[in-house]
């Protein structure tokens, strides 16, 4: 029996999707913006650009993360202890309600106002699950979008020790060390969330991968603790933990985070009419950290005595993190918002 050609193109869509997947809207000094154009250094603040008239974030009636969120990691490369604590802490923080403010868990009742068709809010809680290290590069040092998802399959069925599968609440955090390349990387992402699928890994389930790009594109990826050399005149903030490539990625796994809690399967909460390239909640807002952000302008940002730049508190540390979408009121928001 052959399948019919129905059949095959319903089953290479989501294939297509995931390959086809771009980044939109936000600011990130990419290597194609063009060096002192007004568009790059003086670009409006989304809180204004993105107004109601503009801007229709809107539910599709797809699932949403009601039910409690475990972040499941995977270290893929060699990874120091002292980095990966920076990340375990950022996680853990997001439920910290007791964090001084402004706090990561004040930047995330922005994302639990989103809810599916139940009037079900997005979880309040999110804590980390079980991790596993890659840490002998098992399927390369260049990954392309297809192989991340046979990385995941490999840690969800490996013989020892396998991530635990959980359809309701759990994502998967595929990471990826600094001296390993992923397709787009550096060009057009820094990171993105989908859904793996099942003729691969077995499981429909959220994911998203996150780059260190400490040595391959830092002023993209790092910024802006770290800037690239067209951006003259621009210099680096001192980043709150002591390391350009993880601090950099922080505010790039906040993002897909948010955008997997709320558009997990990619048929919940975008804007736009076109699902191949939705703008998701994070999309909107990227490169914006604080009050009249926008363009290469951050925003309003905290510093302390030893001229760290950071925006929100975690449990024990500090972090720079994007603001996201509020639909209530249509603007990006964030916990250090000066008119809150």
């Amino acid at each position: 029996m052959h399948p019919s050609p129905l059949l095959l193109c319903l089953l290479a869509l989501p294939i297509l999707l995931l390959l086809s997947l771009t980044p939109v809207i936000g600011f990130r000094p990419w290597p194609h913006l063009k060096p002192n154009s007004s568009d790059l250094l003086f670009r409006s603040s989304k809180k204004f650009e993105g107004s109601s008239e503009f801007v229709q974030m809107r539910y599709h009636m797809g699932p949403v993360l009601t039910a409690n969120i475990t972040v499941h990691i995977i270290w893929y490369g060699r990874w120091h202890k002292s980095q990966k604590k920076i990340i375990r802490e950022f996680i853990n923080s997001i439920s910290a309600v007791h964090a001084n403010p402004p706090s990561v868990a004040g930047w995330w009742n922005t994302v639990q106002l989103y809810t599916d068709q139940t009037g079900a809010n997005i979880s309040h809680t999110v804590h980390l699950g079980e991790e596993k290290n890659d840490r002998f590069y098992s399927h390369g040092k260049s990954l392309t979008r297809l192989s991340i998802q046979s990385v995941i399959k490999s840690a969800v069925t490996a013989s020892t020790k396998p991530l635990p599968i959980n359809p309701k609440g759990g994502l998967f955090l595929l990471l990826t060390s600094d001296d390993v390349y992923v397709q787009d990387f550096c060009g057009q992402v820094c990171g993105f969330h989908y859904f793996t699928f099942p003729s691969i890994v077995g499981y429909t389930l959220p994911y998203a991968w996150v780059g260190n790009s400490a040595k391959l594109c830092p002023g993209v990826c790092a910024y802006p603790f770290a800037v690239p050399a067209y951006m003259t005149g621009l210099k680096p903030l001192k980043s709150p933990n002591g390391d350009v490539g993880v601090d950099g990625m922080i505010s790039v796994i906040a993002h897909e985070i948010a955008e997997m809690a709320t558009n997990p399967l990619v048929n919940a909460w975008y804007a736009g009419q076109d699902p191949v390239a939705p703008v998701e909640i994070a999309d909107l807002c990227e490169g914006i950290y604080g009050t009249g952000g926008g363009g290469s302008y951050t925003g309003q940002l905290l510093n302390d005595r030893d001229g760290v730049t950071f925006n929100m508190n975690g449990i024990r540390r500090r972090y720079l993190v994007q603001w996201v979408w509020n639909h209530i009121v249509n603007y990006c928001t964030g916990p250090n918002a000066l008119d809150q």
